[in-house]
């Protein structure tokens, strides 16, 4: 394994303090926060000093460049400015905890060990906007998480640090924690206002947008965990510390989750901008046996895979990958080795998007069940030439005609790994039938 010793877009990454799961013991505890992580300072400075207005941290939130890191990549400053000027409805934000998305699992990282850092991002947030009350929806699935929160939440309340006259001083807000029943459409920040609400989750027509018409019709924010825990850290070290973190146009500290055929998979805290052989080859500590890579999916399962053998030079932010013809997404990435059988790993995305599409929309609906029966019948060994073609045909029905971006991510992983990969399809696929009788071969010819 050759180690890169060239400057990258994470600067000198080996050297990098991590901020937002610091090497602390115990730092889930309040006590622990407040005496090793300036805990709950930041807000102190906030509402403290005159100089940091709601507007002023707006402001410093913009300079930093903050993108969401839920999987979209909006602009964080840009998204609370959204926010109309106060009237006689209550405000919220809206925590979005349900990380649902299979290959991503860094927000409970926060919740378990740094929960105080998310909350004093949400009252930072929530002065800014000037809120009313957050709500933080968790994944059902996430009981151990939801109940170390449950109570490091009250030992917050009990310090003065939410609720009431936060800290003496006349800004006030709650923080309530809300269970989901594990509905991956949930994440979807419309879907989840709506399960708020007590309803089905199915995603909104936009507009009116959140921050508009939102939670109950009142003015709604919505930020992701890892995103919101950023907060505090802009604060302390300054926009422009974010801003020359990693790579430019997408700056800042980010948790990449590693999985797949790797020798040490696992959360890893480091500046946007890394080459993703360096997460593989380093990081990760390589493939498992010593294999080669086949495909990468870099941020989740719904991100478009890319090939093993085009990865030299691509880094983990939104400008590089989109030039690969990928995502960043959650930062969520799977690995898979030479031996992978790309259509297998598709029927499992399939049948993941078929099961969780809330059938609102008849292009998802319908689209997400035809593209797991014919995946499975290619894998089968039951498919033909003709069935590839029909599965691009399918995505190109199903994108962009819903509602939500759901029938996107189920069309994305389906459209590119069959374009990429497409020699382990063809490999599984019966020859097709020519109209006239005669069969074709994948590399045959035929003349009327």
């Amino acid at each position: 394994m050759e180690l890169n010793t060239g400057a990258t877009k994470a600067g000198d990454w080996r050297n990098y303090e991590r901020v937002l799961l610091p090497p602390i013991r115990d730092l889930h505890k309040l006590e622990v926060y407040e005496s090793k992580a300036n805990g709950y300072n930041r807000l102190r400075d906030v509402l403290e000093n005159d100089d940091w207005t709601p507007e002023s941290v707006t402001n410093e939130v913009k300079a930093s460049n903050l993108r969401g890191r839920g999987g979209a990549g909006f602009p964080t400053g840009l998204k609370w400015s959204f926010m109309p000027e106060p009237d006689d409805r209550p405000r919220y934000l809206a925590c979005n905890a349900d990380e649902s998305e299979p290959g991503t699992f860094k927000d409970r990282q926060i919740m378990e060990y740094n929960p105080h850092l998310m909350f004093e991002g949400i009252l930072i947030a929530g002065y800014a906007m000037q809120l009313d009350a957050c709500y933080v929806y968790v994944r059902g699935e996430y009981e151990h998480w939801i109940r170390l929160m449950e109570e490091q939440l009250q030992n917050a309340y009990d310090k003065g640090y939410v609720g009431d006259n936060i800290m003496g001083t006349d800004f006030s807000m709650d923080i309530v924690i809300h269970k989901g029943a594990g509905a991956y459409i949930c994440g979807e920040e419309t879907s989840l206002m709506e399960s708020l609400e007590g309803k089905r989750g199915y995603p909104r027509y936009k507009p009116p947008f959140p921050a508009q018409k939102g939670l109950w019709a009142s003015p709604t924010t919505i930020n992701n965990v890892e995103t919101l825990a950023h907060a505090p850290l802009i604060i302390e070290k300054g926009g422009e510390w974010f801003a020359n973190t990693g790579a430019e146009a997408h700056p800042g500290p980010v948790l990449y989750g590693i999985s797949g055929h790797v020798n040490r998979p696992g959360v890893y805290e480091y500046p946007t901008g890394m080459l993703i052989t360096d997460l593989i080859d380093e990081v990760a500590q390589g493939v498992i046996n010593g294999k080669g890579v086949k495909a990468v999916v870099p941020g989740g399962s719904s991100v478009p895979p890319l090939r093993g053998d085009s990865l030299e030079g691509v880094t983990m932010d939104s400008e590089s990958l989109q030039e690969a013809g990928s995502m960043l997404g959650t930062g969520g990435m799977l690995v898979l080795d030479e031996d992978t059988d790309m259509v297998s790993y598709l029927r499992r995305v399939t049948h993941f998007y078929q099961h969780e599409s809330c059938g609102q929309c008849t292009p998802c609906r319908e689209g997400t069940g035809w593209l797991e029966a014919i995946v499975t019948r290619i894998d089968e060994g039951e498919g033909n030439m003709r069935d590839l073609d029909l599965l691009l045909d399918l995505c190109d029905q199903m994108e962009g005609r819903t509602i939500c971006a759901f029938a996107d991510a189920a069309a994305w992983p389906v459209r590119n790994t069959v374009n990429r990969f497409r020699e382990d399809f063809e490999a599984k696929c019966k020859p097709s039938m020519h109209p006239t009788g005669a069969e074709l071969s994948s590399g045959a010819s035929a003349t009327a």
